[in-house]
């Protein structure tokens, strides 16, 4: 609605919003989308979103899609924010909470992302979209680009979850199962589209799935009562919702939606201990992470050995004062059962992930008994049965 322009995340160069962009051209470094955000202050207030419609959609005027009839949603977003009572006492906390989004459409936070990115494609006139996918990804694009009435185009690893592989083929989209990881899935997209006349979607090669997943940030901060959590643990494949969320904190901001000099949340991005390309560059204190070669994990949101919103990620860790943690996969898993029969909730190993990091990172004091903190369950368990 009131979006104005692209910016490259790396040297700020402004790029044209009318027309459909992938990486910068400048830099080939991911574009985020910047809005007239005065403009957008008159209508998005505390009180007018109480009584909006409860989807990402709620905060419409800073989401890109400029004609409302563009809009491809299947109620996606509020998700809740649960207290995890019994396992902040267990960790000698005193507040912790889950924000699961494994009650999203297709079962994970992906469909925040893909619903902005299907939109703005419908909003182009594209009709034909492509993804890698260790998953998820792939089924939110399979089913917003069904919503939509797109083609979409699927390459996942071949050793993917089935219950993701049945997900795009019941929902009509093309899928091809590559024999390596989805760098390899990347790769093959980005050899086929132009002659297939594909539009690239994947995670930070196009603007719009960043906006989707940034209203993590809004929620979390709306649902806390308009107050920020200490700390933030995020499962980091791609890194797209530790990404947007960092942008949607400084949003908030200028909206006057939070106080201007509002704490930032510390944030900590989990990886899995046999991927771990975030975790080793936070570390060696590098600026761009290496790939990691020979990645290898349960946990098929955490298998991307090379991001390329890598710098950014980088960036939010260390100025908000947060870290990076490796989790084995037997942790994942034995973490899944503790945050189940606790809680209540099945999450997806990524998710579990990040509970084993919070053991961690309490164990080395680096979370405080009085410290408010969010974990991300980023999908549902049901999606990893192979795992159990």
């Amino acid at each position: 609605m009131h979006l104005t322009h692209l910016t490259c995340t790396l040297c700020g160069q402004k790029h044209d919003a009318r027309v459909p962009q992938n990486v910068s051209a400048c830099c080939g470094k991911p574009l985020f989308a910047a809005y007239d955000l005065v403009a957008a202050a008159r209508t998005l207030t505390r009180e007018s979103l109480r009584t909006r419609e409860k989807s990402i959609w709620r905060y419409r005027e800073v989401l890109p899609v400029r004609d409302a009839a563009s809009i491809v949603t299947l109620g996606e977003g509020w998700t809740p924010l649960l207290p995890a009572p019994r396992l902040a006492a267990k960790n000698g906390l005193a507040q912790v909470f889950i924000k699961d989004e494994a009650q999203n459409p297709t079962g994970s936070f992906k469909a925040r992302g893909m619903t902005a990115a299907v939109s703005m494609a419908k909003e182009f006139g594209l009709t034909k979209l492509a993804v890698p996918s260790a998953g998820n990804a792939a089924g939110a694009l399979a089913a917003y680009a069904a919503r939509a009435g797109l083609e979409a185009h699927i390459f996942m690893p071949r050793d993917t979850p089935r219950a993701n592989l049945v997900e795009c083929e019941q929902t009509g989209a093309h899928v091809t199962l590559i024999d390596g990881l989805i760098t390899d899935c990347g790769a093959e997209v980005a050899k086929r589209k132009a002659a297939a006349g594909w539009f690239d979607v994947s995670t930070l090669k196009e603007p719009y799935r960043a906006e989707g997943k940034k209203t993590l940030g809004y929620e979390v901060a709306e649902q806390l009562g308009w107050k920020l959590p200490d700390v933030i643990l995020y499962p980091t494949g791609g890194g797209t919702g530790l990404i947007g969320m960092w942008k949607a904190f400084s949003e908030m901001e200028e909206l006057g939606l939070l106080p201007r000099g509002t704490k930032r949340p510390r944030m900590y991005t989990v990886q899995a201990d046999g991927c771990q390309p975030i975790v080793r560059a936070f570390h060696a204190g590098e600026k761009f992470a290496a790939e990691h070669l020979g990645a290898q994990t349960r946990a098929s949101g955490l298998r991307v050995p090379k991001a390329i919103g890598d710098f950014i990620m980088l960036d939010a860790l260390r100025t908000s004062g947060g870290g990076a943690v490796a989790i084995p996969d037997a942790d994942m898993i034995s973490a899944t059962r503790e945050v189940g029969a606790a809680e209540g909730i099945f999450p997806a190993p990524e998710g579990a992930a990040c509970y084993a990091a919070l053991k961690t990172l309490v164990a080395a004091g680096q979370i405080r008994p009085e410290e408010t903190v969010v974990i991300f369950n980023t999908g549902t368990g049901l999606k990893y049965l192979e795992c159990y």
